[in-house]
C-alpha cells in the first residue's frame, strides 16, 4: 500500500444538484474543467431514469456495457477529479437499486437524472495525476513514491 497525505489544510466543499434530463458525467466533468479542479472526491445520491454502467475486463482490457433502462434509485456514487494529460479528468462509480430490490453497479459511462441527483464535491488543496499503466491498460493515480 502506498499513501501520501494530499491535504492538511482547509478544504472547499461545493454542493451540486442535476435535474431531469441532465446527463451526470458530462456534467460533472464540464464542472471540473470550469472549476480547475485538481484534486477532488465527490458522492452522491438520487436517481436515473437510465444509464450505462461498465465492468473493466481484465483479460480484454476493456469495458463491458451494463445497460440499466428503467428508473433506478442512486444507492452510492462515488469517484474523484485528478489531473490527465494536465486536464481535469472524473473517475465514476456507481451502485443503482432497481424496483425490485435488485442492485446494478460499475464504472458510470452514462446517466440521465430523473428527478435529482444531489452531490457533494470536496476539492482538496494538492494535485492529482493520473498517469498510463501498462499492465492494467489504463490511466490511473499516481501519488508518486510511498511514504513511511
Amino acid at each position: 500500500m502506498r499513501s501520501k497525505i494530499i491535504n492538511d489544510a482547509p478544504e472547499k466543499t461545493y454542493v451540486l444538484i442535476l435535474e431531469t434530463g441532465e446527463e451526470v458525467v458530462s456534467q460533472l466533468q464540464r464542472f471540473a474543467k470550469e472549476n480547475n479542479l485538481t484534486a477532488s472526491r465527490f458522492t452522491a445520491i438520487g436517481a436515473f431514469s437510465s444509464a450505462t454502467l461498465a465492468y473493466f475486463n481484465w483479460d480484454q482490457k476493456d469495458y463491458e456495457n451494463i445497460p440499466v433502462n428503467e428508473q433506478v434509485e442512486v444507492l452510492s456514487l462515488i469517484g474523484d477529479v485528478a489531473l490527465q494529460d494536465g486536464e481535469p479528468k472524473t473517475h465514476v462509480h456507481v451502485v443503482v437499486g432497481k424496483r425490485d430490490g435488485s442492485a446494478h453497479g460499475g464504472h458510470l459511462l452514462q446517466a440521465y437524472v430523473r428527478p435529482t441527483l444531489e452531490i457533494i464535491l470536496t476539492e482538496s488543496p494538492a494535485y492529482l495525476r493520473r498517469t498510463f499503466d501498462a499492465d492494467s491498460g489504463l490511466a490511473l493515480i499516481n501519488i508518486g513514491s510511498a511514504q513511511a
